[in-house]
This record gives C-alpha cells, structure tokens and sequence, in this order.
C-alpha cells in the first residue's frame, strides 16, 4: 500500500476533492499491471489511473482494433462509461490503478464533481481523435495523431515533446485506419522533414514547432 499519493495523480482538482483522493489512496490496495498486461473491468466498478498510461480500444467484426482513446494518470475508466462491448483496457507501461464501487462514486458529491472533471478531459480526447477521420489524407489524419498525442502523452525535452510510451507502427496505424506499411513511410518522411525524431529508447519526439 503506498505512503504517499504521486504529486501529478490528482492535479486539477480542489482541495476538498484532493483530499479524498488522497484517503482513498492510502486506505485502499492499488492493482497493478505490467505493459501489455489486460486490464479487467469489471460491471459497476469505476478505475482510475494512479500511475502509467492505458490505451483503450475496441473490435471489429472482422478482429481489427480501433483505438479509443488514452488514460493517464487521475483519468478514469471502466464499464459505466461506455456503451461499447468489446470493451478493451491494455497497459502501455507499468500501471497501477485504483479500483472503487460505482454506488460510491455515486453517494459522494466531492468524488463525482472530481471525476466528472476528468471524464471531461476523456471526452475532449475523444472528440479530437473523431475527428481524424474527417481528414482524408492519411498523412495529414498522422500529423494530426501525433500533435494530440503530444499534448496527451508528452514530456518536454530539449528537442521537442517525447511520448513517454512507445506506440508501435501498427498502434498509430490501427488509430487513424491505415496501414503499419504506410505509417513507417510517412514516418520517414516526418523524420526527414525534421518534424519527428526517434530518441535512444526508441520514443518519439515530436518538433511541434516544425510542423508544417
């Protein structure tokens, strides 16, 4: 059970309900997950991300993936929020999540105005990667990917903003519904732009500033 809850896991939020965060966090056990570990949801039950980042996604008929969206940490998840079956949760990195009833969250008027201000944040995300698919050119649907992933999942660094999980070529491909062949060409392309770049722990680094 951990002493102390991560500075970044409750940001945005009151004092009232960063304090109650807090509680939970240290009165309840957190479940944790390896990358490309499955996480289960279960029905009535809400998860918040303490620490990690999981990306969401849901099947085709035909057994393609489409990607949903990403949390992060303070983001919640979980069978109330979505009317999607499949229904999928898959750790990017080393995850530890927060499990709670979702009767509770529902008698607590602190915790709900909480949540719903990250459920707000999903919505945005969402929203952003619907609108990807108005764009017709596939390069431009990736350009526009990785700005939002940027903002979603970036760190500042010297040479631009680093994601700080690795998306495979077939991850970015199944999010903007193209091929894996094609990212890796358009990718190159970026790279060669100088709009992109691959740090030593193969991350990308986007150069926002030198986008096109």
């Amino acid at each position: 059970m951990p002493e102390a809850m991560p500075s970044h896991f409750a940001a945005g939020l009151s004092t009232r309900e960063r304090q109650l965060l807090e509680d939970l966090y240290r009165s309840r056990s957190l479940s944790p997950y390896t990358p490309g570990q499955v996480i289960p949801l279960f029905p009535d039950e809400w998860v918040i991300v303490c620490r990690g980042v999981v990306q969401l996604t849901t099947l085709y008929p035909n057994g393609g993936e489409a990607l949903l969206g990403f949390a992060g940490p303070s983001m919640p998840l979980g069978s109330p929020l979505t009317m999607l079956d499949p229904y999928k949760a898959t750790a990017l990195t080393a995850v530890d999540v927060l499990r709670l009833p979702a009767a509770e969250v529902e008698a607590s008027e602190i915790l709900s105005q909480g949540l719903l201000k990250q459920v707000v944040r999903r919505l945005r995300q969402t929203e952003a990667l619907l609108a990807l698919a108005g764009r017709r050119r596939v390069e431009d649907r990736l350009r526009q990917l990785l700005s939002l992933l940027a903002v979603e999942l970036g760190s500042p660094v010297a040479t631009g903003v680093r994601l700080q999980v690795r998306l495979t070529h077939q991850d970015l491909a199944n999010a903007i519904g193209t091929t894996r062949v094609t990212i890796t060409r358009l990718l190159n392309r970026f790279r060669q732009q100088g709009w992109v770049a691959v740090d030593k722990n193969r991350h990308l680094v986007i150069k926002l500033a030198h986008a096109p």
